[in-house]
């Protein structure tokens, strides 16, 4: 019996407690700070490990959610699937990543999964439309399914507008809009209506070019030679629909013999850091990525579902990263 593992009842008298203060430290439910501590204290000292399955088969739960992502591969990505697993496990939830590369049969592949109850929910960025059960937890980012299933997303439509604002404010007076991005119509394209009612507003003269993923890259070359006038571009103030943009159309530019911030300021959209907390690629709208975790797991394990919005908006703000003629954010 000595190599046999630690029980609830174990701990208990280890802690001086009753075996249901245990049972509510290891649930979740509130007590007292020092019965806490005390539980706490006494599994560390026996080596006691809750027991998830069996914590799952009284609760009805697997304490599991799913998260799909395209990938892990961009910076953005990752710190959406590190700030939404921090969000899961301080709720006693653990996180399944399904990386699916925009593959709408691999995204499915994690719903219908997910409808064989081995996940509680799914939070899901995709890129694709998807059969989603009415009975079955979604939360979506940057793209709305049904008017049931929450989309948490940053303000695109208000980040647009402030990058066409910055830019005049920095004195560009002939901007463009070029972005690439998923077919499917998502909260993301209002980066570029934001963009384009700014410079309507101020009146500025602006022009755009919107491709799909897969378009071919020259296409934005050929944008540019059409913009050319006597060896100089007439386009002095870009905004990209993401950093990623940003960072290729500035390579672009470069090797057209055209430098940034002296010929031409751009602006990106996302906030994405080198190495997670160093330098920005570019000059960028920052989307608040750890409160669109936290959200989107406050909204998938609500206990009442009822008078979830559809749509939670949440707020961006301008950073100068390089590309533009302000200076560099520390």
């Amino acid at each position: 019996m000595k190599n046999s593992q630690p029980t609830m009842k174990d701990v208990a008298q280890e802690a001086g407690v009753a075996l249901g203060t245990v049972s509510k430290v290891f649930n979740g439910i509130p007590v007292g700070d020092s019965y806490r501590a005390k539980v706490e204290d006494a599994a560390k000292k026996l080596g006691y490990q809750v027991n998830q399955y069996a914590r799952g088969l009284r609760a009805g739960s697997t304490f599991t959610v799913a998260l799909i992502l395209p990938g892990v591969n961009h910076p953005f990505f990752a710190a959406l699937a590190q700030h939404v697993c921090e969000a899961l496990a301080a709720r006693g939830y653990r996180m399944l990543l399904y990386v699916t590369a925009s593959n709408p049969e691999m995204e499915q592949a994690c719903v219908n999964m997910v409808r064989q109850n081995k996940a509680d929910g799914i939070i899901g960025l995709t890129y694709n439309p998807l059969t989603v059960d009415e009975d079955l937890p979604f939360v979506g980012i940057d793209r709305s399914f049904r008017p049931d299933i929450p989309c948490v997303a940053a303000d695109n439509y208000g980040g647009g507008r402030l990058a066409a604002e910055k830019l005049i404010e920095l004195g560009c007076r002939r901007l463009a809009f070029l972005r690439t991005g998923s077919a499917s119509p998502g909260e993301a394209d209002k980066r570029g209506d934001g963009f384009e009612m700014a410079c309507r507003a101020r009146q500025v003269p602006y022009d755009t070019l919107r491709l799909n993923d897969g378009d071919d890259w020259g296409l934005f070359r050929d944008f540019f030679l059409s913009h050319m006038k006597n060896g100089r571009l007439d386009i002095d103030g870009i905004f990209c629909s993401t950093d990623l943009v940003a960072w290729k159309i500035r390579k672009t530019l470069k090797d057209m013999g055209f430098r940034a911030p002296e010929d031409v300021q751009i602006i990106g959209f996302d906030g994405i850091r080198r190495f997670g907390g160093e330098a920005l690629y570019c000059s960028t709208i920052v989307q608040p990525v750890q409160r669109m975790a936290e959200t989107c797991v406050d909204l998938l394990l609500a206990k009442d579902r009822t008078n979830i919005p559809a749509l939670v908006c949440l707020p961006v703000r301008y950073a100068p990263g390089g590309t533009t003629r302000d200076e560099k954010e520390d």
